[in-house]
């Protein structure tokens, strides 16, 4: 149970960084059409409190992504020394996989934190916007292949194919911040990195639920009764075609979850051009259409 709360948590931090990303985004893109470029975060809206703690609102994001990102090498350290002796004990895959994960998140933190500071004291460390992306796409990265690493070596079909489909969302994450780094005026690929985390988010989620929930696990697979803490092939499949259907469901699940994240896209798209469309066409008024008041200059010299 812990183990699923964690994962709501994880998700609920992904999905809305990734909304929020969206929506400044797309904010910044119609309002500045001309000057607008990829930012690697956006501040929050300064008008919401007075002048005197405008300064610590404008990086609350980041405080909040240090936290969040704090919380899980936490928990990710405390996993790997996490022993299930009716499954494997204390194996060097599992500490290893798990120390991983924790490692991962860790260059995550200081990137941020490098981040933090050159935005607070842009003279003590300078770091473009360009490099901030091409550190975020080698990161990305190298959690895709720490995933990918850890469903290599998962006794459970279910944990790996779910470790696999992660393992290609930072993939893609990692794409689009390698060509923001090159292209930073493309919004499409801005939008689509807001996209990816809050569908790395949904993913988290689905894992959770699949892994732990009965409700959601496959027909033809279960967790092992006496194993409490879920951890490293809990969940198993009686038959190959078992399996193969649980695989299948898994795939097809990913599928609505991209679906949703598009259709959250263009609701969001929508909502936001709504918006700032009211508040740049109001300061503008509609021509009259008398045209009893335009004086026309007559043509002379004309011919029938």
């Amino acid at each position: 149970m812990a183990a699923l709360v964690y994962q709501m948590m994880s998700s609920t931090a992904l999905v809305s960084l990734g909304l929020y990303h969206m929506i400044a985004t797309t904010r910044n893109h119609l309002r500045f059409p001309q000057s607008y470029f990829a930012r690697p975060y956006h501040p929050f809206p300064l008008s919401i409190s007075s002048s005197s703690h405008n300064h610590r609102l404008k990086f609350l994001q980041l405080y909040l992504v240090i936290a969040f990102l704090a919380v899980a090498i936490v928990h990710q350290t405390v996993a790997s020394l996490d022993a299930d002796p009716l499954l494997k004990g204390r194996t060097p895959v599992h500490y290893f996989t798990s120390l991983q994960s924790a490692a991962s998140l860790f260059l995550f933190l200081l990137l941020t934190l490098a981040l933090l500071l050159s935005e607070w004291i842009p003279s003590l460390l300078p770091l473009p916007t360009d490099l901030i992306f091409g550190l975020a796409a080698a990161l990305f990265y190298l959690q895709s292949f720490v995933s990918w690493g850890a469903a290599a070596v998962q006794t459970s079909d279910l944990q790996a194919k779910c470790d696999s489909i992660s393992g290609r969302i930072s993939a893609q994450a990692s794409i689009l911040c390698l060509v923001l780094a090159c292209q930073p005026r493309l919004f499409v690929a801005d939008v689509g990195l807001g996209a990816s985390m809050s569908l790395q988010g949904l993913w988290v989620l689905q894992t959770g639920l699949s892994l732990s929930v009965d409700a959601f696990i496959p027909e033809g697979c279960h967790k092992l009764l006496d194993v409490v803490n879920g951890v490293e092939g809990s969940t198993k499949c009686d038959l190959d075609e078992s399996k193969f259907r649980a695989v299948a469901i898994l795939d097809l699940v990913f599928l609505v979850h991209v679906m949703f994240v598009l259709l959250i896209v263009m609701v969001t798209y929508a909502m936001t051009a709504k918006s700032v469309g009211i508040r740049r066409m109001g300061s503008y008024e509609a021509l009259p259409n008398d045209n009893s008041h335009i004086q026309m200059k007559s043509l002379s010299g004309t011919q029938a």
